[in-house]
């Protein structure tokens, strides 16, 4: 557990008046250096100090908050329950509190007393607590009161499918999988598209009636030709006439959990991640064998930035889980964002080893291999994967814009430029890949006009793209069009003021323009922004001679103005 930056603490002490001797094991500390880790994300260090200040003032119901905040984070409902159900017991009304003694009574199978304490008011929300109170009715075994439950909550505007969704799913677990088919086939009519675990359970539920042959149609209206090892293996399941399982919901508790995961997925589009967070940890605590709150929860923890408690969610997920790929593709993206590049290209080539026939992974490996410079080994890897999808035609241009741009760093010029080419194709109106190739084209000195005619285009469809702007300014430059490349490539450090390869062109396009002045401070600017040495070499030397006489030095011809109109 790394500790908490002490000179943070040092800060917030001096700030507040607080005794800096011992701060950290006094009360007014430990809270300190608790919020301060809330405000970095950083759930142990603050689960740690806020444990520490609850020892020294046990009935104090901020820091108990607090505290089950930490726990809940980190998973840890063992230790959040009692805590919870201290603050609980002094009446404060807080939303987590009422979270974590539903979530405890649904783990309990204690459907009375969740329903109680929603009548009281102690619920979480207006539309999670309805449908908490229909699965809850579920679990007394009163079907036909839980079912006129959730048409109430149906009754309500915004939310009609998502309550019979649910619904379907009750009826479904119950056994009735007419009702649940018939609810799922009246949705999909109203145009709403289902999601990837609905059209799941729709599946299994027409698997359930024998309706194989229907399954299969909304598997492939639904998913098409997807590679994904879990929609292969349905697919395939059900063309040998496999009766599928309906396991997205067993019990009322699992329904519970599926409510839980259902309103994270709705809170994730405008809701904190931190918050999200909550909703897919109770889902995991009610149901460990959920699998997409797990791969959820790790998403969000992603997004936090809390790499190492992301990394561990991954691999809650068993190798043998249809789900394995995501999940090792999602710790390896942990391991890559927290630094440790070697480990991440390790993960990803075992698992190229163990799912070959899977694009994702080895196009996954390709950008990775790529982030680190190996481009040699990333154009073998966006080899395989463009092969798995069949071609160069049938490939997501991505990977061809990604593999042109590891042949054109090789130096394979030719290549690259065919993989360009072919990735416009099959997307015209990417810019990414318009730049690409125009700059391409400009640094190789051919087919220049082409080159300003994709930059211009690329240029309208992304105007606040730095780098693009550059490649505009650059064209021009190249053109000998100095006069109009100043104006661009001003734009251009002004939408990356520190980027050293946009401030080196602005000096080279002032000098050519003769201030020679603003040129070498931009120069001096672009050293300061840490280039690679290759490029700082240069820079340099064109400080000491100027321009004319590098370019001179490369054998380049030497800077000649041409009618700005062309």
């Amino acid at each position: 557990m790394r500790p908490l930056n002490y000179l943070t603490i040092v800060l917030l002490c001096v700030t507040l008046g607080v005794p800096i001797s011992g701060a950290a094991k006094s009360l007014s500390g430990a809270y300190l250096a608790a919020r301060q880790a809330d405000a970095e994300r950083d759930y142990r260090i603050s689960e740690q100090y806020y444990t520490r200040a609850l020892r020294q003032d046990p009935n104090n119901p901020a820091l108990m908050e607090y505290l089950i905040m930490a726990h809940i984070s980190l998973g840890q409902f063992a230790a959040a329950s009692p805590v919870a159900q201290r603050l609980d017991a002094q009446q404060v009304d807080s939303q987590l509190v009422n979270m974590m003694q539903i979530a405890t009574g649904a783990a309990q199978g204690q459907y009375d007393d969740i329903l109680l304490r929603i009548d009281q008011g102690k619920g979480i929300g207006a539309l999670i607590d309805s449908l908490l109170v229909a699965w809850a009715i579920t679990g007394q075994g009163k079907m036909s009161d839980a079912l006129a439950a959730f048409d109430s909550v149906a009754e309500k505007q915004g939310v009609e499918a998502f309550a019979r969704y649910h619904k379907a799913l009750a009826l479904a677990h119950a056994g009735d999988f007419e009702s649940a088919a018939e609810i799922f086939e009246q949705t999909v009519d109203a145009g709403i598209r289902l999601t990837r675990r609905g059209v799941i359970a729709q599946i299994q539920v027409l698997s359930q009636l024998d309706l194989g042959d229907q399954a299969i149609a909304v598997l492939d209206r639904s998913f098409g030709a997807s590679l994904d090892p879990e929609i292969s293996n349905l697919r395939q399941r059900l063309s040998a006439d496999e009766t599928l399982d309906f396991s997205i919901v067993r019990t009322p508790r699992e329904g519970l959990a599926e409510v839980f995961y259902s309103i994270a997925n709705i809170l994730s589009a405008d809701a904190e991640p931190d918050y999200t967070l909550f909703y897919t940890r109770i889902a995991e605590y009610l149901r460990p064998d959920h699998l997409d709150a797990v791969l959820f929860s790790a998403s969000l923890l992603e997004q936090l930035e809390q790499f190492e408690l992301a990394s561990q969610n991954y691999t809650k997920i068993p190798t043998s889980a249809p789900a394995f790929h995501n999940a090792e593709l999602g710790r390896a993206d942990t391991l890559r964002r927290s630094g440790n590049f070697d480990a991440a290209i390790e993960v990803l080539e075992q698992l190229a080893r163990t799912h070959t026939d899977l694009p994702i992974v080895h196009s996954t490996l390709g950008d990775t291999l790529r982030r680190e410079q190996m481009f040699a080994r990333a154009v073998e890897a966006y080899d395989r994967a463009i092969a798995l999808y069949g071609g160069v035609a049938r490939s997501p241009w991505f990977i061809l814009y990604a593999r042109g741009i590891s042949h054109e760093r090789l130096g394979h010029w030719p290549e690259s430029e065919a993989d360009l080419r072919a990735a416009l194709k099959l997307n015209p109106d990417q810019p990414q890949v318009m730049n690409y190739l125009a700059y391409s084209l400009v640094e190789k000195k051919v087919n220049l006009q082409e080159a300003l005619s994709l930059i211009k285009r690329a240029v309208a469809l992304q105007p606040q793209s730095g780098y693009i702007v550059d490649s505009l300014g650059w064209v021009l430059f190249r053109l000998g069009q100095y006069t109009k490349a100043v104006a661009h490539m001003e734009r251009a450090t002004e939408l990356m003021p520190v980027d050293p390869i946009v401030n080196d062109h602005l000096g080279d396009v002032y000098w050519s323009v003769g201030r020679r002045l603003e040129a070498e401070f931009q120069w001096n600017r672009a050293l300061s922004f840490k280039p690679e040495e290759k490029e700082a070499t240069r820079i340099r030397r064109k400080l000491e001679v100027g321009l004319d006489q590098v370019l001179s030095e490369e054998g380049a011809p030497p800077l000649e103005l041409v009618q700005d109109d062309g």
